[in-house]
């Protein structure tokens, strides 16, 4: 350092002086960037999370968030020693604990005689520096400060599966009787349906022996669809591979498609009459093809089951009441793994493969 500089900084207070010796950061790109269509366009906001969080609350990849009555946002992760993550509303990080759930992937709240509960199922897929294991996954019940309630574990204890089925479940959905469905999305393929004790009641869906539209290929999100009333509620199963959701009733007969054409879509989320998704990956036979092959946005589609708009992806076009495959078109989101929808619109965006990066926050604009 030369005499000038460090007569320079000496001057300067320690606060000062730290932030002048910072590198200079290229601008934002995606700063003032506005996303999506029609009624749903936002505003990106990628530095929703203070900057310097990491420090305490470090991260590998973000899975899945919801926000409980208070306002907190809880967010399951897969690092291994802070693999639950609390937010405020404003994006600061209030705490981060958990290290029972390498494989940490999905994470579903209910409500019990106004209590609130978190159900986490660690897929059992996980790394290790360079490494990759797969081992048997558990859907655990918590409450919202971690102490567990019960686990459901491999359904061959049951004699739901044969001890070599795999399984690795990605989330869950809670019926307003209180049952508990379990996709096994990265094992083998079936929903399992529990009572709110962890009885094993049924199992339906699976990907062979079934008829090709109506199976489920890497089921790896679930939700319970209430937008039509609580006595005409259905399932919302994702079949990720195949690209899109198939509805079920909530005994597990089969009733519809809702195609989503270039779309690797994860968790089903449901807001007002609404229907949100990330998109992991496009599958677009054009972009697929691209030396940069589109990597993430996210969804929205309507009560109808139309795609409205695509925030971070092409407009959504219908020919001939087809839509036509969908891509990325704006490079904001890496992987969307799953939305969080606030009261007032705004869209909470989790990354996975994001180069350890949290949430972006999509603010919505008035239409």
């Amino acid at each position: 350092m030369t005499t000038s500089r460090r007569h320079f900084l000496a001057g300067l207070s320690t606060a000062a002086a730290a932030t002048w010796l910072q590198p200079l950061r290229a601008a934002d790109p995606a700063k003032d960037l506005i996303v999506g269509h029609g009624s749903h366009r936002y505003r990106v906001n990628k530095n929703w999370v203070p900057a310097g969080q990491g420090r305490f609350h470090p991260i590998l990849n973000c899975h899945e968030m919801v926000q409980v009555a208070d306002g907190r946002l809880f967010m399951i992760g897969d690092h291994p020693e802070h693999q639950m993550l609390v937010f405020k509303p404003d994006g600061t990080i209030l705490e981060s604990w958990g290290s029972v759930w390498p494989g940490g992937h999905g994470l579903t709240l209910a409500r019990e005689n106004g209590a609130e509960f978190l159900f986490v199922c660690d897929s059992g897929l996980w790394k290790s520096g360079n490494g990759a294991y797969r081992q048997t996954g558990r859907v655990t019940k918590i409450d919202l400060t971690g102490r567990e309630i019960f686990s459901l574990s491999h359904p061959m204890s049951v004699g739901a599966y044969e001890p070599k089925m795999l399984f690795n479940p990605t989330e869950t959905a809670i019926a307003p009787n209180g049952d508990i469905y379990v996709v096994d999305g990265y094992g083998s393929n079936f929903v399992l349906r529990y009572d709110r004790n962890g009885k094993f009641l049924a199992r339906f869906g699976g990907k062979d022996g079934v008829p090709e539209s109506q199976r489920l290929n890497n089921a790896h999100g679930i939700a319970v669809d209430l937008r039509a009333g609580v006595d005409k509620a259905t399932l919302l199963v994702t079949s990720r591979a195949d690209l899109c959701f198939r509805r079920f009733t909530l005994d597990g007969q089969y009733l519809e498609t809702l195609p989503v054409p270039g779309c690797m879509v994860c968790r089903p989320v449901i807001s007002g009459q609404e229907l949100y998704a990330g998109v992991c990956w496009s599958k677009d036979p054009v972009a697929s093809k691209l030396p940069n092959n589109p990597s993430g946005f996210t969804v929205i589609l309507d009560a109808a089951g139309k795609v409205i708009s695509a925030p971070g992806g092409t407009a959504p076009t219908y020919v001939d009441g087809k839509l036509t495959p969908l891509n990325r078109d704006q490079p904001i989101i890496d992987h969307g793994h799953d939305v969080c929808v606030l009261a007032n619109g705004d869209v909470l965006v989790c990354q996975w493969n994001a180069y350890q990066t949290y949430p972006v926050k999509l603010e919505r604009l008035a239409s």
